[in-house]
């Protein structure tokens, strides 16, 4: 994407695991500067590393001279970091370029994601450091934690570790100048008349020259590769850098919460420990939803969201917990079924001995405060009276009578 200055502008997301940070040496250089300067005060780097090896870190915006992250704290709006350093000046970028293009290799490694240390020696020794230093680190953050730097603006250094080593064309951009402009600055200096830039020429990328078509039909068929596993748990989603425009009608929350849902539904899939909710249609999935949110201030914000009250989310909720879609059905639906398939559900209210019959209602059967209902799934489901509602009690049961048993055994 473009910046407002027209420069370019990259994002990087940093990868998880348990491992450290700046693989290659520039990357390491980074991280040294960044425990170089938390020397006075190291105490927040652990909780730092912490941060960026859980995904606590939102997507890193790398631009000249900073880089921005949210990063989810302790509250529930994220934190806002920024870490600025210091871009060079034009006649730095001279020394830089100058260096670059004095020699092919170091412009074909550029190209090929690496950077030659020599190209920093080189540069340094015109007195300028590609690299910065301790005192160019000015990371800052919206957390009221007095540390320099936190432990928020800490996790997002290392995950910078971890763009640098990706790319280092993002080091140059830091330091000012996007990969457009170093590629144009070394291609004009390709073609300058300078002695020291003679014969250097700037390598195109690779391309691939492809196959014949007929060779590639005489190729045995390799087998296919066996598909990776599952992860063992959902993934997290990423914590949103920014709130959603206020006219979108959108609140972060929700949004986080959707990707969370998504993700266990995706994970459901790839394990095949269930359909990921696909077949279900929109009241249904609201009812799925709502069971998840059980117990958890999420199921009266997701109420709201619906357009439903509280109790009758929770009511929907409890039933999907205990008998999915059947249950579901016979809680929101009557149908007339025949009577002798009442039969069965009448004659196991009538039994016990108390005041008033069963009565029956299309699919209901009725005594005081128990009412059997049957469902288009051959399944019967024992409700009771709660206040003005009636709510589901346990799983279904083909026979009624064992659904009326539970009382004996409670």
């Amino acid at each position: 994407m473009r910046s407002s200055t027209g420069r370019d502008r990259r994002t990087a997301r940093g990868p998880r695991g348990r491992r450290g940070f700046g693989r290659t040496w520039w990357g390491d250089a980074w991280v040294t500067a960044l425990e170089e300067r938390a020397r006075l005060d190291p105490n927040r780097l652990p909780r730092g590393r912490t941060y960026a090896r859980r995904g606590t870190v939102g997507e890193l915006a790398i631009a000249p001279g900073e880089v921005r992250a949210a990063v989810q704290g302790s509250r529930a709006r994220p934190y806002q970091v920024r870490v600025r350093v210091r871009t060079l000046e034009a006649t730095e970028w001279d020394r830089v370029l100058n260096t670059i293009a004095a020699q092919i290799g170091h412009a074909a490694a550029l190209l090929d994601g690496e950077l030659l240390p020599e190209v920093a020696d080189d540069v340094r020794s015109a007195g300028t450091d590609l690299l910065p230093g301790p005192g160019e680190l000015q990371p800052r953050c919206s957390c009221p934690d007095w540390a320099d730097p936190c432990k928020h603006a800490a996790a997002v250094c290392y995950l910078v570790a971890d763009a640098l080593d990706t790319d280092p064309f993002a080091l140059l951009l830091l330091r000012g100048r996007g990969r457009d402009e170093v590629l144009a600055g070394l291609r004009s200096r390709r073609r300058s008349p300078d002695p020291s830039a003679a014969g250097a020429t700037l390598p195109e990328p690779a391309t691939d020259p492809g196959i014949d078509a007929r060779e590639a039909y005489r190729r045995p068929v390799a087998a296919l590769p066996a598909p990776p596993l599952p992860p063992p748990r959902p993934g997290r989603p990423a914590v949103l850098p920014v709130d959603p425009p206020p006219a979108s009608g959108l609140r972060q929350r929700d949004l986080v919460a959707l990707a969370a849902d998504a993700a266990a539904r995706a994970w459901e899939l790839a394990t095949g420990s269930g359909d990921g909710g696909l077949s279900l249609d929109l009241e249904s999935d609201l009812a799925r939803r709502a069971a998840g949110l059980l117990g958890s201030k999420g199921l009266a914000a997701l109420a709201t969201s619906a357009g439903m009250t509280s109790r009758e989310l929770l009511r929907w909720a409890i039933t999907w917990q205990q008998a999915g879609q059947g249950g579901l059905d016979a809680l929101r639906a009557t149908w007339q079924p025949a009577p002798e398939d009442l039969a069965d559900g009448r004659a196991a209210l009538d039994r016990p001995a108390g005041p008033g019959a069963a009565r029956a209602w299309r699919n209901r059967v009725t005594r005081s405060d128990v009412q059997l209902r049957f469902g288009r799934d051959q399944l019967w489901y024992r409700f009771v009276r709660s206040g003005g509602d009636w709510m589901l009690d346990g799983e279904p049961s083909p026979e009624p009578g064992a659904l009326l048993a539970r009382d004996a055994t409670r």
